[in-house]
Formats: structure tokens, C-alpha cells, sequence
């Protein structure tokens, strides 16, 4: 796999090149390729997820110095969810480098966004490996940060599940619930899918790297079923 055209597009070029290797290879892909001499993404992704965490966190308390924990913790996690840090893999090309398994390979929709946040998150470890804390985080910001005045604007770090909620009670008196339907992956690194209950009725199901995360999209696809 020839990276040289992705390191033009992200505007950085590694001094260790197995550290970008290792960013795009999927835990899969060595399964069905034991010979080779490589590790798989997800203790960069661990060290990753942090670095994220923080570049974001500074970035919020200084952009919004009077808003309160509670609003710049829903904006972090809006920013950084699946859903944004997917997107923002898709729009940098990240899909037509990994390295998957031939069944990985063949994976759409959820399943592929959550492979594709884990690169994302695996990248910016090898970032803050290779060239320190500033590289990962100008990285970070250039892909995520222009994203945060619609964030704020449209209220797009709401709650789904507190507006689910409150759309069901109103309407149906029935408070939802959700309902872990399956869960898979490493202790570390696991994938839950949950379902969104109002009353007996099973409205959707969401996927997450976290029961929250997955009730979160759960509740999400809920209001989209129900046009609410």
C-alpha cells in the first residue's frame, strides 16, 4: 500500500512509516494474513482517543471561556462521536487505505463508521507519536474544528435520548427504554448494539463503542423512524 499520496492530503510526512501503517491495519486483516510483520490499530487508537480528547477539550475551553462544564462536555462529545470523526475519515480518503479482513472489507453503513473512527483515532496516535503533540493537534484541528459553530448553531450536541424522551411522554405517555441487544470485540475496544423501546414496540436499533454511545444513536434513529 503506497501511503505517499495521503500524507500530501493530511500535509505531513512520517519519519516512521510503520507507525501509518499500523494506524490503517485492522485487527481482521492480520488474521487472515499472519505472516505479516505488523501490528493492528488499536493501541493507537487507545493513545489516540485521548490526544483527541484533550486537543478538543483545550480548543473548547478557550473558544467558549463563559460557557459552563456541562455545555463543553456536550459539544466535545458531539465533535468527537462516531458519527463526526467517521466523516471526517471519509472526506480524507481513509477508506481506500485500510487494511481489512476479505468479510471487513465487505462491511457498509455502522459497522464500517465505527472501523473507520477507530483509524481515525489510531491515526492521530501515530501523529502524536512520530511528531509530537502539535502535529496531532493541528491534524485534529483542520479536520474537526471548523465543524463546531454548526454544532453549537443547530444544536446538534442535544441529547437524542432526553429528546426522545420527552417527543414519547408527550405524545404516548410511554417512557422509552433501551435494551442491550448484543455486544462484541476485546474488552477494550467493543462494539454494543442496543434497541430503543417505547412500550413493547422495538422502533430501532444503535451501534456504539459504548453502551451510551449506542443508545445515543439508538435514540437517534428512533426519532427518525417515528418523524419526530
Amino acid at each position: 500500500m503506497d501511503f505517499g499520496n495521503f500524507e500530501k492530503k493530511i500535509g505531513y510526512t512520517f519519519r516512521n512509516r510503520r507507525l501509518l501503517e499500523q494506524a490503517f491495519t485492522h485487527r481482521s486483516y492480520l488474521n487472515e494474513n499472519r505472516g505479516e510483520a505488523r501490528d493492528h490499530n488499536e493501541r493507537l487508537e487507545f493513545l489516540g482517543d485521548a490526544v483527541l480528547e484533550l486537543a478538543v477539550t483545550e480548543f473548547l475551553y478557550a473558544k467558549y471561556p463563559d460557557k459552563p462544564e456541562g455545555d463543553l462536555t456536550a459539544y466535545r462529545a458531539a465533535l468527537v462521536n462516531t458519527q463526526s470523526i467517521s466523516d471526517a475519515g471519509t472526506k480524507l480518503g481513509m477508506n481506500d487505505y485500510l487494511l481489512l479482513s476479505r468479510g471487513e472489507a465487505r462491511d457498509t453503513g455502522r459497522a464500517r463508521q465505527i472501523i473507520l473512527a477507530n483509524a481515525f483515532e489510531a491515526l492521530i496516535g501515530a501523529l502524536y507519536l512520530d511528531g509530537g503533540y502539535e502535529v496531532a493537534e493541528k491534524f485534529i484541528g483542520e479536520q474537526l474544528f471548523h465543524k463546531t459553530d454548526e454544532v453549537v448553531d443547530k444544536r446538534l450536541w442535544q441529547d437524542a435520548k432526553s429528546k426522545l424522551q420527552e417527543i414519547a411522554q408527550e405524545l404516548t405517555s410511554i417512557t422509552p427504554r433501551y435494551e442491550l441487544l448484543n455486544q462484541s470485540g476485546p474488552d477494550h475496544n467493543k462494539t454494543f448494539i442496543v434497541g430503543a423501546y417505547i412500550g413493547t414496540e422495538k422502533v430501532a436499533m444503535g451501534e456504539g463503542r459504548s453502551k451510551q454511545e449506542a443508545e445515543q444513536d439508538a435514540a437517534q434513529k428512533a426519532l427518525a423512524a417515528k418523524g419526530w
